[in-house]
């Protein structure tokens, strides 16, 4: 068994206080986003691990790319023919979370998970690049398949078919929005004793703020 006790880190980058920061979490994860953007040392800034209930009642986590974040919420692209997006049509309600460790901070958001509008969906798959396309429609995600050379060799008769053609989006692929319920801030801090600001949705749709203990 490997002994990881004496992994040990103390955080002293930043602090976060309940007098400093705005009255909603969208504006507040908007600045703590292009902050550590901006620090330059995470690659992905946007990758978030999504959280669903399956379809065999087990909690499962995956890494995905946010691809938008407004005042209603938070968007991502996926199969929905996937695991995840079967977990999802049984049961919207997931979690996602940023962890950033070199500002020392992450952020964890409960939501409700809808489609976004075919609309949007269209509009962000045109922006993508045509290999990325073709990956959306020759992957039937979450299935097993014989051998990686099978999934090549289906990109490559798409591409022959496809030649010269605009490709348009599949119907079962497409965007999820996830509108926020609950977003907690975390700031590492010295002694383990960390800053933790949780806002919580209210009926009449404004914020409570609270602190909670690390």
């Amino acid at each position: 068994m490997s002994d990881l006790s004496n992994y040990r880190k103390s955080y002293e980058k930043s602090e976060l206080s309940e007098n400093k920061i705005p009255e909603d979490p969208i504006n507040l994860f908007h600045k703590w986003f292009y902050e550590t953007e901006e620090f330059g040392t995470i690659e992905e800034v946007n990758a978030m691990t999504v959280s669903t209930i399956g379809i065999d009642g087990f909690p499962k986590n995956r890494v995905v790319l946010l691809k938008k974040f407004n005042e209603e919420g938070f968007i991502f692209y996926t199969n929905y023919n996937s695991e995840k997006g079967k977990a999802i049509a049984k049961n919207p309600n997931v979690c996602l979370s940023f962890f950033w460790p070199s500002v020392e901070r992450q952020v964890i958001i409960k939501g409700i998970a809808e489609k976004t509008s075919a609309a949007q969906s269209d509009n962000y798959f045109s922006s993508r690049p045509d290999g990325s396309k073709l990956g959306a429609i020759v992957s039937n995600q979450s299935e097993i398949i014989p051998s990686r050379e099978f999934l090549d060799n289906e990109l490559k008769e798409l591409e022959k078919k496809m030649l010269g053609s605009e490709i348009e989006r599949p119907a079962h692929w497409g965007g999820f929005l996830i509108r926020p319920i609950e977003v907690e801030f975390w700031q590492g801090r010295p002694n383990r004793l960390h800053d933790r600001i949780r806002y919580k949705l209210k009926d009449d749709y404004s914020w409570q703020i609270d602190r909670l203990a690390p």
